[in-house]
């Protein structure tokens, strides 16, 4: 048994072909299909079922490939030792990031820490958080930023900061008149949300559940992913939306008169930094992290008074 064996065999399960595995680790298919199969003999079970496709693991092949992973991931760490004595930071780090948290972080962020690690190369994806949790299973980036908790037992999460939620109304909504408002005072009828698959559309909506009651949950819904569209919707259609403090951080003055803040505990997110359990490159991570710390007001630091919401 041989590491390469052992990546071949991960490459084959994350690109369930071996024609496709073969490209990514830059050997020919027939050679990474005799390595596979030397691996199978050598071990005496079948890891892979050729006879679907996309070509799938078998049942003890599952467990095999997820011991593959944690060896991979510890081999790697040896190298990773011997990098950190010998250098600064240097190298890729591949981050998955959501984007309703991107725009309100990654331009100052890249900035500054590219500034700050020349050597190191920051390739982002901005994608919804099920596929960022499924991309740092299979490895294929090294941490994702996102809004916590997950309930994922295979994954870290390391919080970083919490941010408050914020009304913003239009002047014919029923909320204009508040100065502060409570989850009770949401007319679900008013409300823009995002759309499936945002887990700030779950957390908006749990805020709004908090209400006394909540029939009548007939509103109309747009489906977009996007938190800027949300406001121009209350610009221009009237109603109301639900929106991450660092949203509001460019509105003109007369767009912050449309703000209405929630009352003690507020309703906020936490946002963390996602790891595997065996993760790689530390330091790169470390660093990110206290470069976004330096990016948010110190408020966002601490929970108190705020209550997290699920997602």
């Amino acid at each position: 048994m041989t590491l390469i064996q052992l990546e071949y065999i991960v490459a084959v399960d994350t690109y369930r072909s071996f024609v496709a595995a073969a490209e990514k680790c830059f050997v020919t298919q027939p050679t990474l299909s005799m390595q596979v199969q030397k691996l199978e003999d050598t071990l005496g079970v079948k890891i892979f079922d050729r006879s679907k496709q996309p070509v799938v693991p078998t049942e003890i092949g599952i467990d095999i490939i997820a011991q593959a992973r944690v060896l991979l991931s510890e081999s790697e760490k040896i190298k990773e030792i011997i990098t950190d004595r010998q250098r600064d930071l240097a190298g890729e780090l591949k981050v998955g990031i959501i984007p309703t948290i991107s725009p309100y972080i990654l331009p100052k962020l890249l900035n500054g820490f590219v500034e700050r690690y020349p050597q190191v190369k920051l390739i982002v994806w901005e994608q919804t958080t099920e596929n960022i949790i499924q991309q740092l299973k299979l490895g294929l980036i090294d941490c994702g930023i996102l809004s916590t908790p997950l309930h994922e037992s295979s994954l870290i999460e390391i919080p970083v900061f919490y941010e408050n939620f914020v009304a913003y109304i239009s002047k014919t909504s029923k909320l204009h008149k508040k100065k502060s408002i409570s989850p009770d005072d949401i007319d679900m009828e008013e409300i823009w949300v995002l759309n499936e698959g945002h887990c700030m559309r779950e957390q908006v909506l749990n805020i709004c559940q908090r209400r006394k009651a909540t029939q009548g949950f007939k509103h109309f819904e747009y489906n977009t992913g996007s938190v800027e569209t949300l406001k121009r919707m209350v610009d221009q259609n009237n109603g109301a939306t639900i929106l991450p403090e660092m949203a509001i951080a460019d509105l003109t003055e007369k767009q912050l008169n449309r703000v209405r803040y929630f009352k003690s505990p507020e309703p906020a997110r936490e946002v963390s930094i996602v790891i595997q359990k065996n993760y790689l490159k530390r330091r790169m991570i470390d660093a990110l992290k206290n470069e976004i710390l330096e990016l948010i007001p110190k408020r966002m630091r601490s929970k108190k008074k705020k209550e997290v919401m699920d997602i």
